[in-house]
């Protein structure tokens, strides 16, 4: 048989996989995170006729004469440039501004995505839409988050709690009044929290008396018989910068700062900054960060961080495997998995409330569409041609 027409029938194979791929692309064309794909060709296995002849005296050198066998696909590689970026609004969605790739769990198998439209079921689990696959990252205790721990699912369940926590410091600031009279009292209450949570107030009692200012303290001041440190004198350095005492402890061992306080004359700004005790809470609200946190509003008026997302670089992100549902999984030629946080480590950062579109370009499709349809034509017109060689070499003998 003719060897064009096993070359025209290669090339209507390869033409058309070119087809396939650029028609996949063009139905992806507003697929969250997809990444389109291109198809290359190469040559087949050429059918050498005659071989090349080295220069010899009294003659020059000849050139091989090949035959070639047609076109292959030499692979079909995936474009992971960065796509448009859609605003959503929602603060669920997320996208990878950069390299990287968010990281999803199916069953027992890790799979890796470009897209983070993001949605929590009814236990709290963060999934992605379609398929449930639970989105990977560390989850936080007591608020800190340990990114040297293994993956696991990121979830914020219905009334999860933060455990109340005792006031065990406070602080003071501003400027006590050095022209103040004697017999002048002032006193400056700041709420605080025992272990159960529950309030009670924390009052300093500064006080006037032979030109010079003395303070005590308590924490119970609201109880029938309050309890009160002994009263301890207030110095003042030349710098009116308070010298003693720096830090006052009140008979349930609480300390206080008292650090940022001064004495000038004719002002008196003293006031209670802050206390490291609270309630407990139940979670009101979430949200997430730029860098991927996730973090909860509760109903004590405080915010807690709840689990960080993770994401994934590898060396040969090309080598990646599509496994549908716009997801990814690992190949021998991916190169090995590169964890880590948003923005560190080559990772992209994170823009919130905004999906990355598809990076297919129509316009480029399109023409591709026209060359795999020439190409096709073409091919198809080689392998009529064959035809017609071979039904006049038949016609030979009538």
């Amino acid at each position: 048989m003719l060897r064009s027409l096993f070359s025209g029938i290669s090339g209507l194979r390869a033409h058309q996989t070119m087809l396939d791929v650029t028609g996949n692309n063009i139905a992806n064309v507003n697929t969250t995170g997809f990444k389109a794909s291109q198809t290359q060709f190469q040559d087949a296995l050429s059918q050498e006729l005659q071989g090349a002849g080295a220069a010899q005296q009294g003659t020059g050198g000849t050139n091989p004469a090949q035959v070639g066998l047609g076109v292959r696909i030499a692979g079909i590689t995936t474009n992971f440039t960065q796509g448009p970026n859609q605003m959503t609004g929602r603060s669920t969605d997320m996208m990878i501004q950069g390299d990287g790739f968010f990281v999803v769990r199916r069953g027992a198998e890790t799979y890796y995505t470009r897209a983070g439209s993001f949605d929590f079921d009814a236990t709290g689990q963060m999934v992605l839409p379609g398929d449930g696959a639970l989105v990977q990252g560390w989850a936080a205790v007591g608020g800190a988050v340990d990114t040297t721990q293994p993956l696991t699912d990121l979830r914020v369940p219905a009334g999860t709690l933060m455990d109340a926590a005792a006031t065990t410091g406070a602080s003071y600031e501003g400027n006590l009044d050095a022209g103040a009279a004697d017999g002048t009292q002032l006193h400056r209450e700041i709420e605080i929290y025992d272990a159960q949570g529950a309030k009670r107030v924390l009052d300093l009692e500064f006080t006037k008396a032979a030109g010079a200012w003395s303070v005590r303290a308590s924490d119970d001041a609201q109880a029938a018989t309050p309890t009160w440190t002994a009263a301890t004198a207030v110095t003042f350095g030349a710098d009116q910068k308070l010298t003693a005492p720096l830090t006052l402890a009140t008979a349930g061992g609480i300390d206080v700062d008292l650090s940022a306080v001064t004495g000038f004359a004719g002002i008196d700004t003293l006031k209670a900054l802050d206390q490291d005790g609270h309630a407990a809470g139940t979670l009101q609200a979430f949200a997430l960060g730029a860098d991927g946190t996730l973090s909860g509003a509760f109903s004590n008026g405080l915010k807690q961080v709840l689990g960080r997302l993770a994401l994934a670089n590898f060396t040969n992100p090309a080598g990646l495997e599509k496994a549908g549902g716009s997801l990814f999984r690992t190949s021998v030629n991916s190169g090995v998995i590169q964890l880590g946080t948003p923005g560190s480590g080559g990772r992209g950062t994170l823009a919130g409330g905004s999906l990355e579109m598809s990076n297919v370009d129509l316009s480029s499709e399109f023409t591709n569409l026209i060359v795999a349809q020439r190409g096709f034509q073409a091919n198809s017109r080689v392998v009529t041609t064959s035809d017609e060689v071979l039904q006049e070499l038949v016609n030979l003998k009538r």
